[in-house]
């Protein structure tokens, strides 16, 4: 399930959309654009837009071997979780456009696993709601990620 922006209203009057600020939801087992995220929070009444970007890296700290590979999972209540999360941040902050994609199925080492954006009056809000929203989405949202290493084991995270 993905909820997305009008490609044709102009950014302010995409705000009035019905979703609110919420611009893109969206859980994926294909590869995710960074120029589809940032381009969905596009408004004329933010003066800043904070993007992050989460990668699969080389290793994780619990294992001294490389990283191969990740596989992510989902329960199926995950999308109205990032949901509930979304509309969270945006009561709580002053937002005009936020979005978030997460990406699972098999993933390599260098490719993206997550992107969140969120567009508010200030670059202070923005910083602030992009990190919550992040962080609540790591901590809340049921994702899973399954790791392999070089040296042949093998991890789950988050389960």
């Amino acid at each position: 399930m993905a909820f997305t922006h009008d490609e044709h209203a102009a950014p302010a009057d995409r705000a009035q959309a019905a979703d609110g600020p919420i611009r893109l939801l969206a859980i994926r087992d294909t590869p995710l654009s960074v120029d589809e995220v940032f381009a969905s929070v596009g408004d004329d009444a933010a003066g800043g837009t904070a993007l992050f970007v989460g990668t699969v890296r080389d290793h994780d700290g619990g294992s001294a071997a490389e990283v191969t590979g990740l596989a992510y999972s989902a329960h199926p209540s995950a999308e109205a979780e990032l949901r509930r999360i979304a509309e969270k941040i945006a009561a709580d902050y002053p937002v005009r456009a936020l979005a978030a994609v997460h990406r699972v199925g098999e993933l390599r080492v260098g490719d993206i696993a997550v992107i969140v954006a969120v567009s508010c009056p200030h670059r202070g809000e923005a910083f602030e709601a992009s990190r919550r929203f992040i962080d609540d989405l790591k901590s809340e949202v049921p994702i899973w990620k399954h790791q392999t290493f070089t040296d042949g084991t093998e991890e789950w995270v988050g389960a």
